[in-house]
């Protein structure tokens, strides 16, 4: 089995279309402003436009999208991100999770589940996160971690339901002998996130990984790369962050990047091997650098 598996997050669709004064309520004041004199800046959809056309050229077998589409959960906003995400690939290869951004106030949060939800089918029968894609023996599975917060929070929160499910997941799609890709927003593991920046729930998702075990977990959120590691019955379980994808080279957080992991397994040896694509000073998109995450035992 051969898989190529990209990864982008927190592209930040803009300029957020200008909002009407009702639509200026709580939190959103706060980070409308934030956007017009520090995100507005940071972010360029001409980086994001070329990364994307990068990644394609790659020809992966899935994408993965983690989060933080939008900025303040406008409604004309998520209409920006749908389109977006569609040049992204067909539903079926592109799998969306949402972030902090996405759950910015309490009455977006449906809509962002509604509009979309192409991009999150399961193959479970029960609607919601997780949820499961199975594609060429890789196990895809997608949790919510975005959730409403105050103004200047952006942690994150699995609860006891979710992890309850991935819990059974992962051993259902163990016994099948699938290749499990966890995959949400926020870094999920202790530690991995500033204070009112991380995943409230991180060390009762460590619990699951620690017991029922994983091949790689994927997340965004923090805007910079990132390798980690959580213990598991086999050994440890890998936790890689990725940058923005529509970062300017040269500001405040890194360069605009995605990742590849192209994952192999000949009967119970498995390698995954990450590359590290970003957008240099020239503008140019480049290889970063490589690391194998996991090898076959020798």
């Amino acid at each position: 089995m051969s898989f190529l598996l990209a990864h982008l997050s927190d592209a930040h669709i803009g300029p957020i279309p200008r909002p009407n004064l009702a639509e200026l309520l709580g939190k959103r004041v706060t980070g409308y402003v934030n956007w017009l004199y520090k995100r507005a800046g940071q972010h360029d959809m001409g980086v994001l436009a070329r990364l994307v056309a990068d990644m394609r050229a790659q020809s992966p077998d899935h994408v993965l999208m983690t989060g933080d589409i939008v900025n303040i959960g406008l409604p004309a906003e998520i209409a920006l991100a749908k389109d977006w995400l569609a040049t992204l690939g067909g539903a079926a290869e592109v799998s969306f999770t949402p972030g902090n951004h996405d759950a910015y106030m309490p009455d977006v949060t449906k809509l962002v589940h509604e509009v979309f939800e192409p991009w999150t089918t399961s193959e479970l029968p029960a609607p919601g996160f997780p949820y499961l894609r199975r594609r060429a023996g890789v196990a895809l599975i997608g949790l919510d971690s975005g959730v409403p917060t105050a103004p200047f929070v952006a942690s994150g929160r699995l609860g006891e339901k979710q992890l309850a499910a991935l819990g059974a997941l992962l051993d259902e799609t163990r016994s099948e002998g699938l290749t499990r890709v966890v995959f949400l927003h926020h870094p999920p593991h202790v530690g991995g996130a500033r204070l009112l920046r991380g995943l409230d729930d991180a060390a009762a998702f460590e619990a699951v990984i620690a017991k029922h075990g994983a091949e790689l977990v994927l997340h965004g959120h923090n805007h910079k790369p990132s390798v980690a590691y959580i213990a598991n019955p086999d050994g440890r379980t890998p936790v890689v962050g990725v940058a923005s994808a529509s970062a300017r080279p040269g500001g405040h957080y890194p360069a605009a990047a995605y990742n590849l992991y192209a994952i192999e397994r000949a009967g119970d040896a498995l390698r995954i091997k990450l590359r590290r694509r970003e957008l240099n000073e020239a503008g140019e998109v480049v290889e970063a650098g490589a690391e194998e995450l996991v090898q076959p035992a020798t």
